[in-house]
């Protein structure tokens, strides 16, 4: 195996022991829930008292003997190897939070935090966290549904269903933590840089590129524009920076010309050999 191979497995041992934690060590012993599968097995934990280990292995094994089709090979594998250590953490480390109930907010933050951040590591390893992403691609092409869609009215059935047996309270709890999980997601596969990507229309577009590149050291593209309406040639500035250098771009145009048009967006992802964006 090279050495991106064994990043990766790191990553997806150290994500699933994270993940096994957050639930074991912060959801569990105060009742909470999670969303998909691993809320579907927390609930069976509290009703029958069975190994949500197991329970996770056994469901995310058989969502993925029927989904695994849509996942590249490598995906496959790492989601295999994924489910089978995040299934084996949960196991063998079932009861070692139960001196921890107390507050269920704060329990509730670090269950968001730890979950998160498992399942970020595993998503940036290639791996997935089995279960809720098959049913999402399985209803997307069955229903036409996004996958976003698709995982989010999941998890809201699993945690409607769970109020019954954890309460409302903690139900609500639960999403509480959710979300918190879902940010770090997020930050872990974008990374902790956060990019945006400007477009700027302006007669004095020379002038602003020249400012941008001395005084902000940022690679500018020059694109060929016409405007729909007046029909007149223009040209239109495009630079990815980082996203706290938007207020320092804005008073720099602002300077040279206040009617400058100016859109952004964040980058979602960068793919460049070699790119840092320092």
């Amino acid at each position: 195996m090279n050495k991106r191979t064994w990043i990766d497995l790191i990553w997806l041992v150290l994500g699933s022991f994270i993940f096994a934690m957050g639930v074991n060590y912060f959801a569990i012993p105060n009742r909470l829930s999670e969303g998909g599968i691993i809320g579907i097995t927390i609930v069976t934990y509290y009703l029958f008292e069975w190994s949500p280990g197991v329970v996770n292995f056994i469901l995310n094994s058989t969502l993925l003997a029927i989904g695994y089709k849509f996942f590249t090979r490598r995906m496959t594998i790492y989601t295999i190897i994924s489910i089978f250590l995040s299934s084996l953490f949960l196991h063998i480390s079932v009861g070692w939070g139960e001196n921890l109930n107390g507050d269920s907010l704060l329990a509730a933050l670090f269950a968001g935090l730890s979950v998160g951040a498992g399942i970020g590591l595993i998503f940036k390893a290639g791996g997935t966290s089995g279960g809720s992403t098959i049913i999402a691609r399985l209803l997307n092409q069955s229903l036409g549904w996004s996958v976003g869609k698709a995982m989010l009215i999941m998890d809201i059935i699993v945690i409607a269903g769970s109020a019954f047996v954890i309460g409302k309270e903690r139900a609500m709890y639960t999403l509480v933590a959710i979300y918190i999980g879902a940010k770090v997601i997020d930050a872990i596969i974008e990374g902790a840089e956060e990019r945006s990507a400007v477009m700027i229309i302006s007669d004095q577009h020379e002038k602003i590129l020249e400012t941008v590149t001395r005084k902000m050291y940022r690679g500018v593209t020059v694109l060929e524009a016409k405007g729909g309406y007046t029909h007149e040639d223009k040209n239109v500035l495009y630079l990815v920076i980082h996203k706290r250098e938007i207020v320092q771009l804005k008073k720099y145009i602002e300077d040279i010309d206040p009617d400058t048009y100016i859109t952004t967006h964040r980058v979602q992802e960068i793919f460049r050999q070699g790119y840092k964006g320092s």
